[in-house]
């Protein structure tokens, strides 16, 4: 016995086609409007910044640029992954914690090395001087 299941009520996309008799030549979903505006306002924003003046072939190589991306998230965008989910992992990625490969440490010195004069052994109980000075005599040999 199958069960069905109601997929197929998710799998109906909300698609504005236009006017009766007028429709447009593409499919887009509601959610892909909103989407490309957004896309539209960086892209554009980004070429303000990289010194890219306001003329027609600005304006068009963004439309181009924005509709490459808006079918990009498009095609990963559905009911199961909704654009807050994408966003949301996108960040996760770019913040998650990473393996350090930089080598930690730096140059040796030895300004930091505290070295004691030879008076200081004096300061020291009697046996640790008699094998203090054993060592010295064996290391001389």
């Amino acid at each position: 016995m199958l069960v069905r299941t109601d997929d197929e009520v998710y799998r109906v996309d909300s698609v504005w086609l236009g006017p009766p008799r007028a429709t447009f030549p593409w499919r887009a979903r509601y959610v892909s409007y909103g989407l490309g505006l957004l896309v539209m306002i960086v892209v554009m924003f980004l070429q303000r910044r990289i010194g890219i003046g306001l003329d027609f072939f600005s304006v068009a190589w963004a439309l181009i640029i924005t509709v490459l991306v808006t079918r990009f998230l498009g095609q990963r965008i559905d009911y199961e992954r909704p654009l807050g989910q994408v966003v949301a992992l996108f960040r996760h990625e770019l913040r998650g914690p990473r393996r350090r490969t930089a080598v930690a440490g730096g140059a040796v010195r030895s300004e930091h090395v505290a070295v004691r004069p030879a008076r200081a052994a004096k300061a020291l109980p009697k046996r640790r001087r008699r094998r203090a000075a054993k060592g010295r005599a064996r290391a001389a040999v």
